[in-house]
């Protein structure tokens, strides 16, 4: 009887564990669905509306799931797209709350989503405008880049960040090649309308760049 309890204990911790994880992976989804829209296909006060709605999404996300990393770096993502779509020094505590959320990431496992909060909060750092208004350090970016790409070489999402921060810097040469190898990502099955529109910007920009470079 004892065996027997044991078996089916362990069978349905199984069957519970992958329910758990099934559900996680479609919140996953479901947000970064959501974010491409808000991101890239709302403006104004349609963009403002949609990116409450999902940071209340992501905080719930994280709530439910406090011990994975990728919820936090979903968390912190969502609200440093909030700050810049918000804009100014009002968007500066929902940055703060993103760096948080991203150094969360960080310490429960810095390699999930293939080091994403390594590039998040790298773009985070570049972004933001540093002491006394805020906490933004270009030096503390390019470490965290490259730490990103360490963890992925040849992503689309790091390298076009990666390329942006270089092209701001004014490394066009570097930046030229980070965008290239983005470029040649291609588009994701799991992630199409987000890498489409990231595509377009990673064209848009490397125009910009070939511009400086003939100068």
């Amino acid at each position: 009887m004892y065996k027997f309890t044991l078996a089916f204990y362990l069978v349905l911790t199984t069957v519970f564990a992958t329910a758990v994880h099934a559900d996680e992976t479609q919140d996953l989804t479901s947000i970064q669905q959501n974010w491409a829209i808000a991101n890239y296909e709302l403006e104004d006060d349609a963009q403002i509306d949609a990116f409450t709605q999902l940071s209340e999404q992501s905080a719930l996300f994280v709530k439910n799931y406090p011990s994975s990393a990728q919820t936090h770096i979903w968390n912190g993502i969502v609200l440093a797209s909030f700050a810049g779509a918000k804009g100014g020094l009002g968007a500066l505590g929902l940055a703060k709350e993103a760096k948080t959320s991203l150094e969360n990431a960080l310490s429960i496992d810095g390699s999930a989503l293939n080091g994403s909060a390594y590039a998040s909060l790298a773009t985070l750092y570049s972004k933001v405008p540093g002491w006394p208004i805020g906490f933004g350090d270009d030096d503390k970016a390019e470490k965290l880049f490259k730490q990103a790409l360490a963890f992925n070489l040849e992503g689309i999402d790091t390298n076009y960040l990666y390329g942006e921060y270089l092209y701001d810097e004014g490394d066009y040469k570097q930046a030229k090649a980070r965008l290239l190898v983005a470029q040649a990502a291609g588009i994701r099955d799991t992630r199409a309308k987000a890498d489409e529109y990231r595509q377009q910007a990673i064209s848009q920009l490397l125009v910009k760049v070939d511009k400086k470079l003939k100068r």
